[in-house]
């Protein structure tokens, strides 16, 4: 996209991206939260008829309604979740530069309720995190040193003694899971006393990550990206029936597919969930909501998970799924790519920035890929010659990030 293209400039993407977000109800971090005057949840009827579902060998018992913790930046709405009825928060040491445990953590502290949530919390595999590998390897001594060293950091800013949860953040290989320096650190962790459990959060390939986790049987538990625009993945739904099981608590993220693209109607979050849901190995889902009118909608399912009408006719829409644009993270691209540009993760900064409005988390993913590999390639190409194999307009992101990051 030429720069003297005055119909497009970046202030006005940004704006548009803005509105865009705020229409969809998914205004994030960076973005005004909508806080509706009269929308707390009463507690009582929250729980009511509420759907609770067993973690996997965990045990653990929480509701099918969980809060990702990532784009929300009020306390209030961790509050307000807790009073509605959600037990299960999910953070993690990069959120927001580590604000987002902190305010976790002053939350459940201030409520006096630590031993009636469930805490999971994330830190990366200490190497380089790009995908493409590179820098100095690092021995399993001073890869558990690190792993501890960061969880020490991630229990000071949640004020806590112990998280329930412990996870590897963004897995997408054998090596990361296998890791002899993490798995020792969890095991020390486990004997003080700091994590019950260890987990992994899984981005694609899924369906690998899932058996391979599997096959090791150390993991606990698994967080993983699953919505209806996925239903076509046969590989990906007999992994999670695989891993459920043989004991693999299951979570689900990025229920609302990231958030709509290029379908414009009226989105229906609930039949979203509901799909996500009427899968039975999942024990529960974190939708990112950041207000409490999001709050409410999405734990509005928990005691009835079949379709109304409505939501029946918008599931079962091709051109709504199309529409949401949602990239599965499958690599795909990259061979159509001249460069070998790390698309995926391009796209996974595309929509914490022009969906999530989450700046900060697209800034910190957007430096994780190796220089060659990422934006600045892109940069000489007239034109992008990368193709999605399913409906992710590649070109166009790409164009869109350069305006605020090139």
């Amino acid at each position: 996209m030429s720069e003297n293209n005055s119909d497009y400039s970046r202030r006005e993407f940004l704006s548009r991206s803005s509105i865009g977000l705020a229409s969809a109800g998914f205004v994030g971090v960076s973005g005004n939260l909508m806080l509706g005057k009269n929308s707390k949840l009463s507690s009582k009827n929250a729980q009511k008829e509420v759907i609770f579902r067993t973690l996997g060998k965990t045990g653990i018992k929480v509701p099918i309604v969980s809060m990702g913790v990532m784009n929300a930046n009020n306390p209030e709405i961790v509050k307000q979740s807790y009073e509605a009825g959600v037990r299960l928060f999910d953070t993690a040491e990069g959120y927001q530069g580590g604000r987002n445990e902190e305010m976790v953590g002053s939350v459940i502290k201030q409520l006096g309720v630590r031993d009636k949530v469930i805490i999971t919390t994330k830190i990366a595999e200490p190497r380089s995190r790009g995908r493409r590998g590179g820098g100095t390897q690092m021995s399993k001594e001073q890869v558990r040193d690190a792993y501890l060293s960061s969880f020490d950091g991630c229990l000071r800013r949640l004020q806590m003694d112990y998280v329930d949860v412990l996870m590897i953040h963004n897995v997408t290989s054998a090596e990361t899971i296998n890791n002899p320096g993490v798995m020792e650190a969890f095991e020390i962790l486990k004997n003080q006393k700091k994590t019950r459990f260890a987990g992994i959060s899984a981005h694609p390939p899924t369906d690998f990550v899932l058996n391979e986790i599997v096959r090791t049987g150390f993991y606990d538990v698994v967080i993983i990206q699953f919505n209806f625009t996925m239903a076509d993945d046969k590989a990906l739904l007999n992994a999670i029936k695989n891993a459920a099981e043989k004991g693999v608590g299951l979570i689900a993220m990025k229920a609302f597919a990231g958030g709509p693209r290029r379908y414009r109607g009226e989105m229906n979050y609930t039949a979203m969930l509901k799909w996500v849901l009427q899968h039975e190995q999942i024990t529960t889902a974190i939708p990112g909501y950041v207000n409490f009118d999001e709050m409410k909608e999405s734990f509005s399912v928990v005691s009835n998970l079949e379709y109304t009408p409505e939501e029946k006719k918008f599931i079962g829409d091709e051109n709504i799924k199309s529409g949401m644009e949602f990239c599965r993270q499958c690599s795909e691209c990259v061979v159509t790519c001249p460069k070998n540009v790390d698309i995926p993760t391009l796209m996974r900064t595309h929509m914490y920035a022009a969906r999530y409005s989450n700046f900060y988390q697209a800034r910190t993913t957007l430096d994780e890929i190796p220089p060659e590999f990422s934006l600045k390639a892109c940069a000489s190409c007239v034109s992008c010659t990368a193709r999605c194999s399913n409906s992710v307009n590649i070109a166009q992101n790409i164009d869109e990030l350069k305006l605020m990051y090139v």
